[in-house]
């Protein structure tokens, strides 16, 4: 029996005993990763500076400060996520408790990603034990520093049958993926969620795959050109392009690529300084095989900014290309690097039209004054999200479903959907062995008259809140008119 084997073995047993079902428990275990979080920050950081070069508060503001608004959220609200949900009934259930009572799916297995190490595999564990799973967390094997300082440290705050840690590589992940679970989360790439979805139908388990895809940014020729340039010059070099949600490729009209690439010349060199290279702010490339993958991308195109590297360092300067066209090598996949194409349009028409010929994204972007203009792209795209004049910055609403469609992924999570997506959501209907014969009209034998009572019974929706309010005004406009009554007789 392998190593993982036995640790999905260990963990669906603990389960099993029914220790998470208790919302103490869960709260306990989130206040638990809570203080992971806060007592080993530096640890954290020390990792992803060797991980991705990024400074200890780059790493703060992007990988612990979500996680931390998570956890307080699934703490706060949990009493209210997995309380039972009433729901309409219909005249024939009137009387019964209809609702949806929210319960663990049992093991999940998470696989994280790289380019956040902390962030997209912590966060779908908040709402994995917030549901009161078991879960199974297996780090990227591509970020080493970071998945080996959880291997070591998080055990020490949580339960370490509940929740371990498996680190390893594809041969690792392959024994994992051959074990039973009851949810499966995801987070990389399309080619690699197609093997994971694969692997989890033989058991029929259910999957989230938060994957990526070319998420294009359209800039309005009549917009604010300048703090469009801002934002999204940010939203793509942060983390030095590695952002599954970073613009991909920008859309403009021909008029405006000058302008384009002035201002986000001046960005580069006011967020980065003169010398990215040097500064604490930019990071560096994942390994060598990732910097040689992202460099051919820029074969074919034209450099219109930047385009310094260093392969000993894995580092890429900030790079714009232009002349660049729907055939160009860097147009032919997702680049998750420094490298940001510049594709012009004629228009919003053409730009559209560029967007849905293509695989459906994680997010649109489009910049514009016109609220008409942005209505019209939400109506005639179809993406993971559609965010307006500005960049990555969805992520951060809790309230918000964040997930892909098509191509880009399946299912969603943040806050509240993160728990109902780890949770079954189990429909509950509670009858009395009463009023039978209000049943005659569903036995034996079959008649008109029956069929008309129950047209009538199962179709007619009750609007119970409403139906309250009525009884409290009928009651209350009945009691008004004793008291005029007894005013009046008193008179």
């Amino acid at each position: 029996m392998s190593r993982e084997q036995l640790i999905v073995q260990r963990a669906r047993k603990s389960f099993q005993t029914g220790k998470t079902k208790p919302l103490e428990f869960r709260v306990h275990q989130l206040k638990n990763l809570l203080r992971f979080i806060t007592e080993k920050r530096r640890n954290i950081a020390d990792a992803v500076k060797k991980d991705l070069g990024k400074s200890e508060h780059g790493t703060e503001l992007f990988e612990t400060l979500g996680l931390e608004g998570e956890i307080n959220l699934a703490i706060e609200n949990l009493m209210e996520w997995a309380a039972p949900r009433p729901v309409e009934k219909n005249l024939l259930t009137i009387s019964d408790e209809v609702y949806i009572q929210p319960e663990p799916l049992g093991l999940v297995l998470i696989i994280g990603a790289w380019n956040y190490p902390w962030a997209v595999t912590l966060q779908p564990l908040v709402g994995a034990i917030a549901a009161g799973n078991a879960a199974i967390i297996k780090p990227s094997e591509v970020s080493s520093y970071s998945a080996k300082a959880m291997e070591e440290l998080l055990p020490l705050y949580l339960d370490k049958d509940l929740y371990p840690v498996v680190t390893g590589g594809v041969l690792e992940t392959q024994e994992l993926l051959k074990q039973k679970f009851d949810h499966i989360f995801y987070t990389g790439s399309s080619a690699v969620g197609r093997l994971v979805m694969e692997a989890a139908s033989h058991h029929l388990t259910p999957v989230t795959l938060e994957l990526g895809g070319k998420s294009p940014c359209y800039i309005d020729k009549n917009c604010d050109i300048t703090v469009a340039c801002r934002r999204i010059t940010w939203g793509k070099f942060v983390n030095c392009g590695q952002t599954c949600i970073a613009p991909d490729y920008i859309l403009c009209e021909p008029s405006i690529q000058s302008t384009v690439v002035e201002e986000i010349r001046k960005c580069i060199k006011e967020f980065y300084t003169d010398n990215p290279k040097s500064f604490e702010d930019y990071g560096r490339i994942i390994n060598q095989r990732h910097f040689k993958r992202i460099m051919a991308l820029m074969d074919g195109s034209t450099v219109a900014l930047g385009g310094d590297s260093d392969e000993s360092q894995c580092y890429i300067e900030p790079t714009v290309l232009k002349d660049v066209t729907s055939e160009s090598k860097v147009m032919r996949e997702e680049i998750f690097g420094p490298l940001l194409p510049i594709i012009t349009v004629s228009g919003v028409d053409e730009a559209i039209q560029f967007i849905n010929e293509r695989e459906k994204p994680l997010v649109v972007y489009v910049f514009s004054h016109e609220k008409k203009l942005i209505k019209r792209v939400i109506a005639e795209t179809s993406s993971g999200a559609l965010l307006a004049n500005d960049c990555l910055v969805h992520f951060t609403v809790s309230a918000l479903p964040f997930g892909g469609v098509g191509n880009s992924g399946m299912g969603c999570y943040h806050g509240r959907h993160t728990f109902d997506q780890l949770s079954h959501l189990r429909s509950c209907l509670i009858k009395q062995l009463k009023m039978e014969g209000v049943n005659s009209m569903r036995y034996p034998p079959h008649t008109a008259k029956k069929m008309s009572w129950a047209r009538f019974f199962l179709l007619k929706q009750v609007n119970m809140g409403r139906l309250r309010r009525t009884v409290l005004l009928a009651m209350l406009a009945g009691l008004a008119a004793f008291a005029v009554q007894r005013f009046l007789q008193r008179g």
